[in-house]
């Protein structure tokens, strides 16, 4: 399988993993041979590439940090227990959140002992999800990646499972947000942002309430959009003034944040979110935490065209946990010529070729490889 950006599919082309909706029910399942109405329809979406079946790559196989009934059950908790907030009075919030405490922490620990267990390089590009309710979706990824950072940080398994809980809650506040506010299609004006933002305030009100989890739960809440320079809100709190939790869930949520499927803005693939971090890096963000997550995920995900250094052309087959910027690339142009029989290069062993550009269309049309 490999990646492909939905605006270059044709007709005919089956799709090798299959499109969810933000409760993991199947949209599109996979190897169902798209249509030009489907094509579309992915594309009024906001769905910026998926995986699609190509002869050539076929045995490739994804493997996602959790598994599907694990990521079912998640997105399924996050939206029972935020679905509540929609019904009750602010006065009750608390006592939903209380309520839900131990699900929440049962579900954690799930969490980071699969992360744990499986030690693979975090990618949540393995399923497309359309959610209407993106908070659901993202909630759940900034978890994923805030266990991978922690983990890769050194933190106890305690502390892995407070940082979790803070990484599901850290958007709570957004419950009691206007809803056409959140899922404003077009650029928010002045006083729709300065709303939002009130949304870490209203996440701390209410889980520092709840007497059944750590009040640094509560802090991740209302620091995750603090920035080492003080540009943040809504304390501009600084440097060390910012807890370490924190600054974890911030990475985490801006890199799912560019990555994620927008109707309003294109996803980012993961080496150029890095980008955007590492732009911010002493500034923004913690260097410390950007480093330990750029050593947890896969920063070029399995399926996804390249072109080396050296003019070659292929498809990211495995990934190297030693070091993620180097994967094993298939080789499947050389030459300008498209080979009959492909062959895989490791790039940790030849470490004088560098993947120079990457895409989901480069030098691989639909011309080259018949989709099977």
């Amino acid at each position: 399988m490999r990646l492909e950006t939905t605006h270059s599919l044709h007709p005919g082309t089956a799709l090798a993993r299959q499109v969810l909706n933000e409760y993991g029910q199947v949209l599109i399942n996979k190897g169902v041979p798209l249509t030009t109405r489907m094509i579309q329809r992915l594309q009024d979406m906001g769905i910026s590439y998926v995986y699609v079946e190509d002869a050539r790559t076929n045995d490739i196989e994804i493997v996602h940090p959790i598994s599907e009934q694990l990521r079912r059950e998640s997105i399924q908790s996050i939206n029972d227990i935020f679905n509540q907030f929609d019904r009750e009075t602010n006065i009750s919030h608390i006592f939903i959140i209380d309520e839900a405490s131990k699900q929440l922490l049962s579900l954690v620990r799930k969490l980071s002992d699969e992360i744990y267990e499986k030690k693979e390089l975090v990618t949540l590009l393995a399923d497309v999800f359309i959610h209407d309710r993106y908070i659901f979706t993202h909630s759940l990824n900034v978890t994923l990646y805030s266990i991978a950072i922690a983990i890769h940080q050194g933190y106890s398994k305690k502390d892995v499972e407070i940082i979790a809980l803070g990484a599901l809650m850290h958007d709570v506040g957004k419950m009691l947000v206007p809803q056409d506010i959140l899922m404003k299609p077009s650029k928010l004006t002045e006083d729709e942002f300065s709303q939002i933002k009130k949304h870490s305030s209203f996440g701390f009100d209410i889980l520092r309430k709840v007497n059944t989890v750590s009040l640094l739960v509560a802090h991740c809440a209302y620091q995750h959009h603090e920035r080492i320079n003080g540009s943040g809100y809504p304390r501009g709190l600084k440097g060390e003034e910012i807890h370490p939790y924190a600054k974890i869930i911030a990475v985490a949520d801006v890199f799912d944040a560019v990555t994620s499927n927008r109707v309003y803005r294109n996803a980012m693939l993961p080496h150029e979110g890095l980008e955007i971090l590492y732009s911010g890096v002493g500034t923004l963000y913690d260097v410390s935490v950007v480093e330990a997550f750029r050593k947890a995920i896969a920063i070029y995900p399995v399926g996804l065209s390249v072109i080396l250094s050296d003019g070659r052309s292929g498809i990211v087959s495995k990934q190297n946990h030693h070091i993620s910027e180097r994967p094993v690339i298939r080789i499947l142009k050389e030459n300008d010529a498209h080979l009959e029989v492909p062959y895989e290069v490791d790039l940790s062993k030849h470490l004088d070729v560098m993947i120079s550009d990457c895409d989901t269309t480069l030098a691989l049309s639909h011309r080259a490889f018949k989709t099977s």
